[in-house]
């Protein structure tokens, strides 16, 4: 049976995903199986196994860490918020339809044997279990019900290392007053804290440490630096929506839809230090981009309203028609047709019926079933400003409620315009350089002096990359005893 150890935070966004990706990675270097784990995750950003599960990514970026494929028993559910008072609920990577959050709230521990079954599958197969929390194991009107935090740490018997962002400041109080919520048999629980996200001389912070180990009764298992990384992030607390950048040579607007999801689509763009890709909410904001990208989104019919009402739709339109070049994914794909129909109120948003934006020759009806795969094949003739795509190979995988009529193809074009249910579609090698190339030659700029890149080789070097900031900021000789139940 797998050893094992679980990162929990003070709060969301601590750092826990990044710092059990490290740790995958760290095991994996020095010779381990290791595998991730997380039994409840909530995200917009998803990921399609090779079996057809659906997983949050960031368990996907964990297992990648680790060198192993995506499994989704390692994240056996997963909430995909719908409203703000309600989610889809995937058990298992399959959609079991939509709860209510004090409904979920009320059956959640009806879902603890298949974590558990998921969790003893995984350390029958691997050395170590590296497991994440989710927000704070001090949220104390949830922990009766909590299968997440301490009450996955009993329920499995792992140890914890509490993380706390000193980015954010307070980093002792969160620390401190975390452990001081919780009830003695949980503290026994927590081996060490973490102190995350540390920017300058860490001799500054001796006294305090020193002062937080007598008041925690544990030791600092280490400081970790704040790393400019390129890995994937979780949803909207993602750094890229924070601020505007400025307009480059090339410059691609990304609508930030309420309900965004899979932003994680857009990252092989955002490599190119000639492009800029703005994350933009107000018509003001959009000018003239040389492409607009609509992206993914949980709620199609609600963010076409909203898009609608927030004038961005008919800025969208006005560019479009001075040409900017539209490319929809998934959700925002739907929204570039005709018309979009929920007659089973499957996204219930109230509406059953809605005219698109009548950029392309079809029409979405949204069904109970979701469409959850992999996909791959070569593009055919493309036609239109993008046409360097032609012939190119793609890779990708679709998670969606709606069919569209009248558009089987991987890329479906219009004049100036182009939507795909693949999401992933521009991570395949070459790709995203033949559209910034083919942009590029359209302003008559000498293709913007593109090199070539490979993904696959970029993403391992940011992940070995991570697990040099891990050894740095920890102290793994005692990560490893706590590993062992010698601490």
């Amino acid at each position: 049976m797998a050893m094992n150890i679980m990162i929990q935070g003070t709060m969301s966004n601590a750092g826990k995903s990044i710092l059990a990706a490290g740790l995958c990675r760290v095991f994996k270097q020095d010779g381990y199986r290791v595998a991730p784990f997380k039994s409840q995750n909530m995200a917009l950003n998803s990921f399609i196994t090779e079996a057809g599960g659906e997983m949050g990514r960031a368990q996907v970026v964990q297992a990648e860490a680790a060198g192993i494929k995506p499994d989704v028993r390692m994240n056996p559910i997963l909430l995909k918020p719908t409203t703000d008072v309600g989610s889809q609920v995937i058990v298992n990577g399959v959609a079991m339809g939509n709860m209510r959050a004090m409904e979920y709230y009320r059956r959640k521990r009806e879902f603890v044997p298949q974590v558990l079954e998921s969790y003893h599958s995984l350390a029958a197969q691997y050395d170590i279990i590296v497991i994440e929390g989710a927000g704070s194991p001090a949220e104390i009107n949830l922990k009766q019900e909590d299968i997440v935090n301490m009450g996955l740490a009993e329920l499995v018997d792992a140890p914890v290392l509490l993380v706390g962002d000193i980015d954010r400041g307070g980093v002792f109080a969160q620390l401190y007053g975390t452990v001081a919520l919780l009830e003695e048999r949980e503290r026994r629980r927590v081996k060490g804290t973490i102190v995350n996200k540390f920017r300058g001389d860490r001799a500054i912070l001796q006294p305090g440490i020193e002062l937080l180990e007598k008041l925690c009764g544990v030791p600092v298992a280490g400081v970790v630096p704040y790393m400019h990384l390129d890995i994937d992030d979780e949803d909207s607390l993602s750094t890229r929506f924070a601020g505007e950048s400025a307009r480059k040579a090339i410059d691609i607007a990304v609508i930030k839809l309420p309900r965004i999801s899979n932003f994680t689509d857009l990252a092989p763009l955002e490599r190119f230090p000639n492009v800029s890709v703005r994350y933009i909410e107000k018509p003001a904001q959009l000018m003239e981009p040389d492409m607009i990208i609509l992206p993914g989104t949980k709620s199609t019919i609600a963010d076409l309203q909203w898009l609608r009402q927030s004038g961005l739709e008919a800025a969208v339109l006005h560019a479009h028609d001075r040409g900017s070049i539209v490319f929809g994914i998934c959700g925002g794909y739907q929204m570039l047709g005709k018309t979009v129909s929920d007659p089973d109120q499957v996204e219930a948003a109230g509406v059953t019926r809605i005219d698109g934006m009548g950029l392309l020759p079809m029409d979405t009806v949204f069904h109970g079933q979701k469409v959850q795969k992999q996909t791959s094949g070569t593009f055919g003739q493309v036609p239109g400003p993008l046409s360097s795509l032609s012939g190119l190979p793609y890779r990708g995988y679709e998670i969606h409620m709606g069919r569209s009529e009248r558009a089987l193809s991987p890329l479906v074009v219009g004049e100036n315009v182009y939507g795909s249910y693949v999401h992933g579609i521009f991570d395949e090698g070459g790709i995203a350089q033949a559209i910034v190339s083919d942009l590029c030659r359209r302003k008559g700029l000498d293709a913007c002096e593109l090199e070539a890149f490979d993904p696959e080789k970029y993403k391992q070097q940011q992940y070995d990359l991570l697990a040099e900031g891990i050894r740095q900021g920890l102290d793994m000789d005692f990560v490893y005893r706590v590993l062992r139940r010698e601490v």
